[in-house]
């Protein structure tokens, strides 16, 4: 079973990604293909905290499903804002 601390930590670095990832949108809507390569290592941590929610979720209480599954939204609204605007 996950531990509370650990999906704290977790739900933390997906806040994390979700900024960074904010940044590098903003950044290449006003620079455009100038900042690529950030702008695919963003979409990757995003990717890869998505991935990371699916596996942690298989060892969480109800509760803490609810709020990673609320954050693997958030992130692939974000994703998906990304892609479109790419």
């Amino acid at each position: 079973m996950a531990t509370r601390q650990s999906v704290d930590e977790y739900l933390q670095r997906c806040t994390e990604a979700i900024e960074y990832a904010r940044e590098q949108y903003k950044t290449g809507s006003q620079q455009e293909h100038y900042n690529q390569t950030e702008y695919t290592k963003a979409l990757q941590g995003l990717e890869n905290a998505v991935n990371d929610i699916n596996h942690l979720s298989l060892s969480a209480n109800d509760q803490q499903q609810d709020q990673l599954y609320r954050m693997r939204l958030q992130l692939q609204q974000l994703q998906n804002e990304m892609i479109i605007r790419h």
